[in-house]
Protein backbone atom coordinates (compact mmCIF):
# COMPACT_ATOMS: atom_id res chain seq x y z
CA UNK A 1 0.00 0.00 0.00
CA UNK A 2 1.31 3.57 -0.64
CA UNK A 3 2.31 6.26 1.81
CA UNK A 4 0.73 9.59 1.62
CA UNK A 5 3.16 11.77 0.71
CA UNK A 6 4.80 13.74 3.53
CA UNK A 7 4.59 17.93 3.66
CA UNK A 8 7.09 19.54 4.90
CA UNK A 9 5.28 22.27 6.01
CA UNK A 10 2.25 20.53 7.33
CA UNK A 11 4.96 18.26 9.24
CA UNK A 12 6.85 21.23 10.66
CA UNK A 13 3.47 22.77 11.66
CA UNK A 14 2.47 19.30 13.51
CA UNK A 15 5.46 19.10 15.22
CA UNK A 16 5.36 22.72 16.39
CA UNK A 17 1.76 22.49 17.89
CA UNK A 18 2.39 19.26 19.82
CA UNK A 19 5.68 20.42 20.85
CA UNK A 20 3.19 23.61 22.32
CA UNK A 21 0.44 21.08 23.67
CA UNK A 22 2.66 19.03 25.48
CA UNK A 23 3.95 22.60 27.58
CA UNK A 24 7.39 23.73 25.93
CA UNK A 25 7.92 27.46 24.49
CA UNK A 26 9.46 27.60 21.28
CA UNK A 27 11.93 30.88 20.80
CA UNK A 28 13.31 29.68 18.50
CA UNK A 29 14.83 26.34 20.68
CA UNK A 30 13.20 24.80 23.09
CA UNK A 31 12.71 25.65 26.75
CA UNK A 32 10.49 24.73 29.72
CA UNK A 33 8.20 27.55 31.58
CA UNK A 34 10.93 26.42 34.95
CA UNK A 35 12.24 23.09 35.94
CA UNK A 36 9.66 22.63 38.76
CA UNK A 37 9.14 19.00 39.52
CA UNK A 38 5.19 19.49 38.83
CA UNK A 39 6.59 21.23 35.69
CA UNK A 40 8.28 18.74 34.68
CA UNK A 41 5.46 16.06 34.56
CA UNK A 42 3.26 18.18 32.88
CA UNK A 43 5.47 17.84 29.54
CA UNK A 44 5.31 14.03 30.15
CA UNK A 45 2.02 13.25 30.21
CA UNK A 46 0.88 13.83 26.70
CA UNK A 47 3.75 11.32 25.47
CA UNK A 48 2.30 8.67 28.90
CA UNK A 49 -1.17 8.94 27.72
CA UNK A 50 0.04 7.68 24.38
CA UNK A 51 2.02 4.46 25.86
CA UNK A 52 -1.13 3.70 27.68
CA UNK A 53 -3.67 4.03 25.29
CA UNK A 54 -1.74 2.34 22.43
CA UNK A 55 -1.29 -0.85 25.44
CA UNK A 56 -5.08 -0.73 26.98
CA UNK A 57 -6.27 -4.01 25.82
CA UNK A 58 -3.26 -5.22 27.87
CA UNK A 59 -3.97 -3.00 30.60
CA UNK A 60 -7.63 -4.25 31.06
CA UNK A 61 -7.07 -7.60 30.36
CA UNK A 62 -4.47 -8.17 32.96
CA UNK A 63 -6.10 -5.37 35.89
CA UNK A 64 -7.39 -8.25 38.08
CA UNK A 65 -4.37 -10.26 38.08
CA UNK A 66 -2.44 -7.63 38.80
CA UNK A 67 -4.74 -6.67 41.75
CA UNK A 68 -4.14 -10.08 43.19
CA UNK A 69 -1.10 -9.73 43.56
CA UNK A 70 -1.06 -5.86 44.81
CA UNK A 71 -0.93 -4.88 48.52
CA UNK A 72 -2.94 -2.19 50.79
CA UNK A 73 -0.80 -0.15 53.38
CA UNK A 74 -3.01 -1.69 55.63
CA UNK A 75 -2.38 -4.99 55.45
CA UNK A 76 1.35 -4.39 55.13
CA UNK A 77 3.69 -5.41 58.00
CA UNK A 78 6.89 -3.83 57.56
CA UNK A 79 8.62 -5.90 59.59
CA UNK A 80 7.72 -8.69 57.64
CA UNK A 81 8.58 -8.29 54.29
CA UNK A 82 10.91 -10.94 52.48
CA UNK A 83 12.67 -10.42 49.25
CA UNK A 84 13.49 -12.46 46.40
CA UNK A 85 15.59 -11.43 43.24
CA UNK A 86 13.56 -12.33 40.22
CA UNK A 87 14.87 -12.21 36.56
CA UNK A 88 11.83 -12.25 34.70
CA UNK A 89 11.32 -14.86 31.41
CA UNK A 90 9.64 -13.61 28.66
CA UNK A 91 5.89 -15.14 28.34
CA UNK A 92 5.40 -15.65 32.18
CA UNK A 93 2.90 -14.45 35.18
CA UNK A 94 5.63 -11.92 36.34
CA UNK A 95 6.22 -10.91 32.65
CA UNK A 96 3.12 -9.48 32.37
CA UNK A 97 3.02 -7.75 36.44
CA UNK A 98 6.50 -6.06 35.39
CA UNK A 99 4.59 -4.67 31.79
CA UNK A 100 1.81 -3.76 33.48
CA UNK A 101 3.44 -1.51 36.50
CA UNK A 102 5.83 -0.04 33.81
CA UNK A 103 3.58 1.26 32.38
CA UNK A 104 0.76 2.54 35.21
CA UNK A 105 2.84 3.37 37.88
CA UNK A 106 5.47 5.92 36.42
CA UNK A 107 4.89 9.49 35.60
CA UNK A 108 7.75 9.14 33.15
CA UNK A 109 6.21 7.17 29.64
CA UNK A 110 7.55 3.81 28.97
CA UNK A 111 9.85 3.74 25.79
CA UNK A 112 10.52 0.31 24.10
CA UNK A 113 14.12 -0.56 25.04
CA UNK A 114 17.43 -1.21 22.63
CA UNK A 115 20.24 -3.44 22.17
CA UNK A 116 20.67 -5.83 25.39
CA UNK A 117 17.97 -6.50 28.18
CA UNK A 118 17.74 -7.99 31.33
CA UNK A 119 14.68 -7.44 33.22
CA UNK A 120 14.14 -7.99 37.38
CA UNK A 121 11.17 -7.89 39.94
CA UNK A 122 11.73 -7.98 43.70
CA UNK A 123 9.33 -9.91 44.89
CA UNK A 124 8.24 -9.75 48.67
CA UNK A 125 7.16 -13.67 49.24
CA UNK A 126 5.25 -12.70 52.24
CA UNK A 127 3.10 -10.75 51.10
CA UNK A 128 3.44 -12.08 48.02
CA UNK A 129 3.34 -9.44 45.96
CA UNK A 130 6.04 -7.19 43.89
CA UNK A 131 7.97 -4.61 45.77
CA UNK A 132 9.91 -3.54 42.90
CA UNK A 133 11.22 -3.71 39.73
CA UNK A 134 14.52 -2.38 37.30
CA UNK A 135 14.88 -2.42 33.51
CA UNK A 136 18.48 -2.43 32.42
CA UNK A 137 19.28 -2.20 28.68
CA UNK A 138 22.40 -1.23 26.30
CA UNK A 139 23.08 2.69 27.59
CA UNK A 140 23.80 4.97 24.74
CA UNK A 141 27.37 4.18 22.81
CA UNK A 142 28.31 8.23 23.84
CA UNK A 143 26.91 10.56 26.75
CA UNK A 144 29.24 13.76 27.49
CA UNK A 145 28.22 14.06 31.50
CA UNK A 146 29.58 9.71 31.24
CA UNK A 147 32.61 9.63 29.12
CA UNK A 148 33.85 12.99 30.77
CA UNK A 149 34.09 11.28 34.28
CA UNK A 150 35.16 7.77 32.78
CA UNK A 151 37.89 9.50 30.85
CA UNK A 152 36.71 7.53 27.60
CA UNK A 153 37.89 8.30 24.14
CA UNK A 154 36.20 7.86 21.04
CA UNK A 155 38.55 4.72 20.26
CA UNK A 156 37.81 2.37 23.17
CA UNK A 157 34.07 3.79 24.41
CA UNK A 158 32.51 1.18 22.76
CA UNK A 159 34.80 -1.63 24.68
CA UNK A 160 33.75 0.00 28.13
CA UNK A 161 30.47 0.90 27.63
CA UNK A 162 29.18 -2.69 26.16
CA UNK A 163 30.57 -4.08 29.92
CA UNK A 164 27.54 -1.57 31.20
CA UNK A 165 24.19 -1.25 31.14
CA UNK A 166 21.88 1.54 31.36
CA UNK A 167 18.47 2.08 33.77
CA UNK A 168 15.40 2.76 31.95
CA UNK A 169 13.51 1.85 34.96
CA UNK A 170 14.20 1.60 38.71
CA UNK A 171 11.43 2.13 41.28
CA UNK A 172 9.59 0.68 43.96
CA UNK A 173 5.69 0.04 43.56
CA UNK A 174 2.89 0.99 45.89
CA UNK A 175 2.45 0.93 49.13
CA UNK A 176 6.70 0.33 49.43
CA UNK A 177 7.89 2.99 47.74
CA UNK A 178 6.75 5.19 51.26
CA UNK A 179 9.10 2.97 52.75
CA UNK A 180 12.07 3.98 50.74
CA UNK A 181 11.77 0.93 48.64
CA UNK A 182 13.55 2.82 45.83
CA UNK A 183 16.49 2.88 47.72
CA UNK A 184 16.65 -0.82 48.32
CA UNK A 185 15.83 -1.26 44.40
CA UNK A 186 18.56 1.00 44.09
CA UNK A 187 20.94 -1.26 46.18
CA UNK A 188 19.95 -4.25 44.40
CA UNK A 189 21.48 -3.08 41.16
CA UNK A 190 24.95 -3.93 42.03
CA UNK A 191 24.57 -6.85 43.69
CA UNK A 192 26.23 -10.71 42.62
CA UNK A 193 22.98 -11.72 41.50
CA UNK A 194 22.37 -9.58 38.61
CA UNK A 195 25.76 -9.38 37.68
CA UNK A 196 25.77 -13.54 37.35
CA UNK A 197 22.85 -13.38 35.47
CA UNK A 198 24.41 -10.98 33.14
CA UNK A 199 28.01 -12.92 32.45
CA UNK A 200 25.46 -16.13 31.78
CA UNK A 201 22.98 -14.08 29.53
CA UNK A 202 25.97 -12.37 27.68
CA UNK A 203 28.73 -14.66 27.78
CA UNK A 204 30.34 -15.49 24.03
CA UNK A 205 28.47 -13.05 22.38
CA UNK A 206 29.33 -10.55 19.77
CA UNK A 207 28.48 -6.62 20.33
CA UNK A 208 25.60 -5.58 17.18
CA UNK A 209 27.85 -3.39 15.74
CA UNK A 210 31.64 -4.21 15.46
CA UNK A 211 30.64 -7.69 15.72
CA UNK A 212 33.58 -8.13 18.57
CA UNK A 213 33.35 -10.95 21.53
CA UNK A 214 33.62 -8.92 24.46
CA UNK A 215 33.98 -10.00 28.10
CA UNK A 216 30.93 -10.53 29.78
CA UNK A 217 31.27 -8.44 32.63
CA UNK A 218 28.86 -5.83 34.26
CA UNK A 219 31.37 -3.25 35.45
CA UNK A 220 28.54 -0.88 36.00
CA UNK A 221 25.37 0.81 35.46
CA UNK A 222 24.25 4.39 35.06
CA UNK A 223 21.37 6.11 34.85
CA UNK A 224 19.41 9.37 34.49
CA UNK A 225 16.65 10.73 37.22
CA UNK A 226 13.90 11.99 35.21
CA UNK A 227 13.51 15.77 37.65
CA UNK A 228 17.20 16.54 38.88
CA UNK A 229 18.91 15.25 41.25
CA UNK A 230 16.94 12.28 42.48
CA UNK A 231 16.47 12.06 46.74
CA UNK A 232 16.61 8.09 45.70
CA UNK A 233 19.68 7.53 44.15
CA UNK A 234 21.75 10.32 46.24
CA UNK A 235 24.17 9.36 48.48
CA UNK A 236 23.81 5.66 48.84
CA UNK A 237 26.52 3.69 50.51
CA UNK A 238 26.24 -0.32 52.12
CA UNK A 239 29.25 -0.94 54.59
CA UNK A 240 31.23 2.09 54.27
CA UNK A 241 31.23 1.99 49.89
CA UNK A 242 29.27 4.51 47.91
CA UNK A 243 26.65 2.51 45.91
CA UNK A 244 25.88 5.57 43.77
CA UNK A 245 27.61 8.33 42.09
CA UNK A 246 26.41 11.92 40.84
CA UNK A 247 28.23 12.55 37.71
CA UNK A 248 26.49 15.91 36.87
CA UNK A 249 23.37 16.92 34.80
CA UNK A 250 22.88 15.72 30.71
CA UNK A 251 22.79 18.28 28.13
CA UNK A 252 19.13 17.91 27.46
CA UNK A 253 18.72 16.32 24.29
CA UNK A 254 16.56 12.91 23.44
CA UNK A 255 13.13 11.85 21.75
CA UNK A 256 11.13 11.42 24.80
CA UNK A 257 9.25 14.47 23.26
CA UNK A 258 8.36 13.25 20.37
CA UNK A 259 4.98 11.00 19.57
CA UNK A 260 5.31 7.51 18.10
CA UNK A 261 2.59 9.05 15.48
CA UNK A 262 5.13 12.22 14.34
CA UNK A 263 7.95 9.52 14.89
CA UNK A 264 6.22 7.40 12.07
CA UNK A 265 5.98 10.50 10.60
CA UNK A 266 9.60 11.40 10.07
CA UNK A 267 10.43 7.89 9.00
CA UNK A 268 8.42 8.45 5.76
CA UNK A 269 9.23 11.93 5.15
CA UNK A 270 12.98 10.59 5.35
CA UNK A 271 12.13 7.46 3.11
CA UNK A 272 10.62 9.98 0.56
CA UNK A 273 14.44 11.38 0.67
CA UNK A 274 15.69 7.69 -0.06
CA UNK A 275 17.47 7.94 3.46
CA UNK A 276 17.57 4.43 5.20
CA UNK A 277 15.95 4.23 7.76
CA UNK A 278 16.41 0.92 9.36
CA UNK A 279 16.37 -0.29 12.76
CA UNK A 280 15.75 -2.25 15.03
CA UNK A 281 18.65 -5.05 15.48
CA UNK A 282 21.83 -4.57 14.57
CA UNK A 283 21.63 -0.76 14.06
CA UNK A 284 22.71 0.06 17.86
CA UNK A 285 20.88 1.81 21.22
CA UNK A 286 21.25 5.98 19.70
CA UNK A 287 19.13 4.73 16.02
CA UNK A 288 16.12 6.32 16.98
CA UNK A 289 17.91 9.69 18.00
CA UNK A 290 19.75 9.71 14.71
CA UNK A 291 17.04 9.30 12.43
CA UNK A 292 14.47 12.06 14.22
CA UNK A 293 17.74 14.44 14.14
CA UNK A 294 18.69 13.98 10.77
CA UNK A 295 14.50 14.24 9.88
CA UNK A 296 14.84 17.74 11.99
CA UNK A 297 18.02 19.00 10.07
CA UNK A 298 16.48 18.06 6.50
CA UNK A 299 13.09 20.23 8.22
CA UNK A 300 15.67 23.15 9.26
CA UNK A 301 14.51 22.50 13.06
CA UNK A 302 17.97 20.82 13.98
CA UNK A 303 17.55 21.74 17.97
CA UNK A 304 14.24 20.28 18.30
CA UNK A 305 15.95 17.31 19.79
CA UNK A 306 17.08 19.76 22.55
CA UNK A 307 14.22 19.56 24.99
CA UNK A 308 16.97 21.19 27.45
CA UNK A 309 15.68 19.19 30.43
CA UNK A 310 19.05 18.13 32.28
CA UNK A 311 18.53 14.84 34.41
CA UNK A 312 20.85 13.79 36.87
CA UNK A 313 23.19 11.04 35.40
CA UNK A 314 24.33 8.43 38.09
CA UNK A 315 26.52 5.64 38.26
CA UNK A 316 26.73 2.21 40.48
CA UNK A 317 29.75 0.53 39.81
CA UNK A 318 30.02 -3.18 40.61
CA UNK A 319 34.03 -2.88 41.16
CA UNK A 320 36.27 -0.90 43.68
CA UNK A 321 38.74 0.45 40.97
CA UNK A 322 36.84 1.44 37.81
CA UNK A 323 38.99 3.99 36.40
CA UNK A 324 42.11 1.44 36.64
CA UNK A 325 40.64 -1.27 34.73
CA UNK A 326 39.34 1.57 31.91
CA UNK A 327 42.98 2.96 32.10
CA UNK A 328 45.33 0.50 33.40
CA UNK A 329 44.25 -2.76 32.25
CA UNK A 330 44.19 -3.76 36.15
CA UNK A 331 42.07 -6.98 36.77
CA UNK A 332 38.89 -6.23 38.43
CA UNK A 333 38.17 -5.99 42.27
CA UNK A 334 34.91 -6.90 42.49
CA UNK A 335 32.11 -5.70 45.14
CA UNK A 336 30.96 -8.75 47.03
CA UNK A 337 26.89 -8.12 47.34
CA UNK A 338 25.00 -10.66 48.17
CA UNK A 339 21.13 -9.82 47.68
CA UNK A 340 19.99 -11.26 50.61
CA UNK A 341 22.40 -8.81 52.73
CA UNK A 342 21.99 -5.57 50.82
CA UNK A 343 18.25 -6.39 51.74
CA UNK A 344 18.86 -6.93 55.42
CA UNK A 345 20.86 -3.88 55.50
CA UNK A 346 18.27 -1.71 53.89
CA UNK A 347 15.36 -3.20 56.23
CA UNK A 348 17.30 -2.13 58.98
CA UNK A 349 18.58 1.24 57.99
CA UNK A 350 15.64 2.55 56.41
CA UNK A 351 12.62 0.54 56.10
CA UNK A 352 11.92 -0.57 59.79
CA UNK A 353 12.97 3.18 61.10
CA UNK A 354 10.38 5.05 57.99
CA UNK A 355 7.57 2.78 58.58
CA UNK A 356 7.49 3.85 62.91
CA UNK A 357 8.44 7.32 61.93
CA UNK A 358 5.97 8.01 59.28
CA UNK A 359 2.25 6.24 58.05
CA UNK A 360 1.97 7.28 54.96
CA UNK A 361 2.46 4.09 53.88
CA UNK A 362 -0.68 3.35 55.61
CA UNK A 363 -2.88 5.05 52.75
CA UNK A 364 -2.33 3.33 49.73
CA UNK A 365 -5.49 1.77 49.22
CA UNK A 366 -5.87 -1.07 46.04
CA UNK A 367 -9.58 -0.91 45.71
CA UNK A 368 -9.29 2.72 45.59
CA UNK A 369 -6.24 2.86 42.84
CA UNK A 370 -7.36 -0.20 40.49
CA UNK A 371 -10.59 1.74 40.58
CA UNK A 372 -9.03 4.79 39.06
CA UNK A 373 -6.63 2.80 36.50
CA UNK A 374 -10.20 1.20 35.18
CA UNK A 375 -11.30 4.62 34.70
CA UNK A 376 -8.25 5.61 32.86
CA UNK A 377 -8.91 2.84 30.45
Amino acid sequence: MKKDRINEDSLITEINKYLIHQGFKINPHLRVEDNKKNTLKKIHQQKRKEKIRSHSKFLIKNLKKVQKYSISGEELEPEKIDLELIEIKSRSLYSNLFFWWNLMWWSLPYDQPVGRQMRFFLWDNYHDCPFGLFYLQSPPLRSAVRDNYLEINNQNVDYWINQSLYGQRIGAIPPFNELLGGKMVTLSLTSNEVRDSYEKKYQNKETLLEHRELPSKLLFVTTTSAYGKSSVYERISYNNEPVSYFLGFTSGAGTFHISEELYQKCLNYLEQKDINVKRGYGTGPSRKMKLISKAFAHLGIPQYTYHNIKRGYYLFSNVENLKDIIHNNSQPVWYDRPFPDLFDFWKERWCIPRSKRIDAWKNFDTDSFFYECRKRN
